[in-house]
C-alpha cells in the first residue's frame, strides 16, 4: 500500500536550514492546511505542489518553517487526520515525490518542513484495522486497538460511559464475520478513526519506524495531533458525566493527558535525536493548565507545545498578562520556549473570534463587527510576536481574513456537523481557501473552483489585492516579521519586563524594545518609548514624549 520514497534526502540537503542551533526557541511558524492552500490541477483540492509553487511567498513572507497537516492516505473521513496509510501520500495531494521535491525547495529556499503525525487513532481502512475485523474475535490485531465486550445480557451496552469527542457514544460495535453483533472498539473523534492501544508494543515499534521514514525523506519535525490521547486509564473507567466534551481542557480526563504518555515521547526523543539538523517535536496537548504542558517540553520530551490557553484568552489586558506569566513561569522550570499562537484550522479564525463579544469560545457562528475584529486582530498579532519564544500562524490570517460563517449546509464537510451532542461542527468557515488574486475562478487558488465556495468579496483580500499597499495586513505581517528577525531583543528569551500603564493598556520591555497593546474601547495616552518601529494603527507622537494610542492599536518601540 506504501508508494516508494526517493532517495533519503543527504545531510547536505539541510545546509541552507541548520545555520543556527535551537533555531526553534523563537521561530515562526506558518500552518498550511495543504486542501486549501493552492490546486496545482485544477481539481478544486490543494495540494503538495502548489504548497510547492507558494514557498517562494511564505519564504518572502518572513517565516521559518512550515508546518503541513496531514497528507497522508486516507478515506478523507476527518479531513486527513483519518491515515490509512502513513508512509503514503493520498492521491488527492500527489505522491511521494511531490513531498520530496517540496522538502527539497523549502530546505532551498531556508524554509523547515514540519510534518503532522497523528498517533493516537487511524483509518479504519488501515491494514491493521481491516484484518482486525476480518478476522474475528480473538485476533491478534484486535490487541492493538481497543476491543471490548459490549455490557448488557446480549453485549448490547458499550463498554464504558466516554463520549466522542465529535458527538455520540466513543464506542461503535462491529459485525463480525459470521454476520452477528459482535465486540465494540473505542473511537474518541469518528468511528473512522479506531484508537490505538498504545499498551501494545507492535503499536510502539511501528510509529519509532514512521518517523524513520520522514525523517529520512528530509523533514524537519512532527506536529503531533492529540499528544494528550494514545495513553487511556488502566481499566477505562467510566467517567460519569453525561457532558463530557465540556469538560475538556478542565479536568484530566481517563482517556487525555495521562501520564503514560510521556514515555511514548521520550522513546521518541530518543530517534529525534539521532538525525541532524536540529529537528523537533510540537505537541498539539490540550491539558487543564499550562503547568500540565510543561510536561510534555521536559528536555528528553518534545521541544513545544501549543499555548492553547492563550488562543483561549478574551481581548483584555489583565487576562492577556496573566495568560503570558503563567505561560513564561510554566515553561521557564523545564526551559522550553513558550508558543504563542491566534488561530488555526480547528477554530474560528481571531478577526472573527475578536469581532464577537468576549465569552462565545473558540468557534462562532457570527460574523460579528468586521471592523473591530480585524483591527484587534492586527494589534492581537503584533503583541503576539512581541512575546518571547516561538509564535504559529495560519494560512491567511496575514490577509485578515474572516471566518466564513455562511457556508450553506450542504456544503459543509466537517464530520463533527453531522454528529450530536459533540463538537459545533463549523470548522469549515476556518477551512476555506485562501486568495491568491482578484479575479478568477477561486481567486487564484486554481483553475478548478474550490472544494469549499469562497465569498463574492474574498478578491479583495488576496495576497495579490494587498501587496505593496501601504497599512493592508498583508504588509503589516511582512513588516512585522522583517523586524522580528532585525531585532535582537525580539523572540528569544522567556522573561518580559512589566511597565506601568493605564487600564486596559499591556506595556512591556525587552532590552531597547518595548511593546505597548491598547485593549480598550478609547483611546490612551502612553509614554513614547522612543522611536516608533511598528504600529497596527495610526499612532500620534507629541513633542513632550507622550503618544495617543488609539483603541485595539499595538505599537512596537525602539530606544533612540
Amino acid at each position: 500500500m506504501s508508494q516508494h520514497s526517493a532517495d533519503p534526502a543527504p545531510t547536505s540537503a539541510l545546509a541552507t536550514v541548520a545555520d543556527r542551533r535551537d533555531w526553534w526557541r523563537d521561530a515562526v511558524i506558518y500552518q498550511v492546511y495543504p486542501r486549501s492552500f493552492a490546486d496545482s490541477n485544477g481539481d478544486g483540492m490543494g495540494d503538495l505542489e502548489g504548497v510547492r509553487s507558494r514557498l517562494p511567498y511564505l519564504r518572502d513572507l518572513g517565516v521559518d518553517a512550515v508546518w503541513l497537516s496531514p497528507f497522508y492516505a486516507s478515506p478523507q473521513a476527518d479531513a486527513g487526520y483519518d491515515v490509512a496509510d502513513y508512509r503514503a501520500v493520498d492521491p488527492m495531494f500527489g505522491n511521494l515525490l511531490d513531498a520530496d521535491a517540496l522538502i527539497r525547495d523549502a530546505h532551498d529556499l531556508a524554509l523547515r518542513i514540519i510534518v503532522d503525525l497523528v498517533p493516537n487513532h487511524s483509518s479504519d481502512q488501515h491494514e491493521w484495522f481491516k484484518r482486525a475485523l476480518a478476522e474475528g474475535p480473538g485476533s491478534p490485531l484486535r490487541e492493538r486497538y481497543h476491543f471490548r465486550p459490549g455490557k448488557g445480557a446480549d453485549g448490547e451496552l458499550p463498554p464504558n460511559d466516554w463520549e466522542s469527542i465529535f458527538g455520540g457514544p466513543a464506542w461503535t460495535r462491529v459485525t463480525e464475520p459470521d454476520g452477528t453483533p459482535g465486540e465494540w472498539y473505542l473511537h474518541l473523534f469518528a468511528p473512522e478513526q479506531p484508537d490505538f492501544n498504545w499498551d501494545h508494543p507492535a503499536v510502539g515499534d511501528e510509529f519509532r519506524s514512521i518517523l524513520r521514514f520522514w525523517l529520512d525523506m528530509g523533514v524537519d519535525g512532527f506536529r503531533i495531533d492529540v499528544a494528550h490521547g494514545l495513553v487511556k486509564a488502566d481499566g477505562l473507567p467510566d467517567l460519569g458525566s453525561h457532558d463530557q466534551v465540556k469538560l475538556l481542557g478542565n479536568d484530566v480526563m481517563p482517556f487525555f493527558d495521562q501520564d503514560g504518555v510521556h514515555e511514548v515521547y521520550r522513546a521518541w526523543r530518543i530517534v529525534l535525536d539521532e538525525y541532524a539538523g536540529d529537528r523537533i517535536f510540537v505537541a498539539e496537548a490540550w491539558t487543564p493548565t499550562i503547568e500540565r504542558t510543561a510536561n510534555y517540553v521536559r528536555p528528553d520530551e518534545l521541544h513545544q507545545a501549543f499555548n492553547f490557553q492563550y488562543l483561549s484568552t478574551h481581548w483584555d489586558a489583565e487576562e492577556l498578562r496573566s495568560c503570558v506569566d503563567r505561560t513564561l513561569d510554566a515553561m521557564r522550570p523545564v526551559g522550553a520556549p513558550a508558543t504563542w499562537v491566534l488561530s488555526n484550522h480547528d477554530v474560528t479564525r481571531h478577526a472573527t473570534r475578536f469581532a464577537n463579544p468576549a465569552g462565545l469560545g473558540t468557534q462562532i457562528r457570527t460574523a460579528g463587527d468586521r471592523e473591530l475584529g480585524l483591527r484587534r486582530a492586527r494589534a492581537a498579532t503584533l503583541l503576539m510576536l512581541a512575546l518571547p519564544g516561538s509564535a504559529y500562524l495560519y494560512q491567511g490570517e496575514e490577509l485578515g481574513l474572516p471566518d466564513v460563517v455562511d457556508l450553506p449546509d450542504e456544503v459543509r464537510q466537517d464530520p463533527a456537523y453531522f454528529r450530536g451532542a459533540g463538537q459545533d461542527g463549523f470548522r469549515d468557515g476556518c477551512r476555506v481557501p485562501i486568495p491568491w488574486t482578484r479575479d478568477g475562478s477561486s481567486y487564484g487558488f486554481g483553475s478548478g473552483g474550490s472544494w469549499l465556495p469562497q465569498p463574492s468579496g474574498w478578491g479583495e483580500l488576496s495576497v495579490e489585492a494587498q501587496s505593496g499597499v501601504a497599512g493592508s495586513t498583508l504588509e503589516l505581517y511582512r513588516s512585522a516579521l522583517a523586524v522580528r528577525s532585525e531585532q535582537a531583543d525580539l523572540g528569544a528569551g522567556d522573561r518580559v519586563e512589566w511597565l506601568k500603564a493605564p487600564e486596559g493598556v499591556l506595556a512591556f520591555r525587552r532590552g531597547a524594545f518595548v511593546c505597548t497593546t491598547n485593549t480598550g474601547g478609547e483611546a490612551a495616552t502612553v509614554p513614547a518609548h522612543g522611536r516608533v518601529l511598528l504600529a497596527s494603527g495610526e499612532v500620534t507622537v507629541t513633542d513632550d514624549g507622550e503618544a495617543k494610542l488609539p483603541a485595539d492599536t499595538t505599537v512596537w518601540w525602539i530606544a533612540d
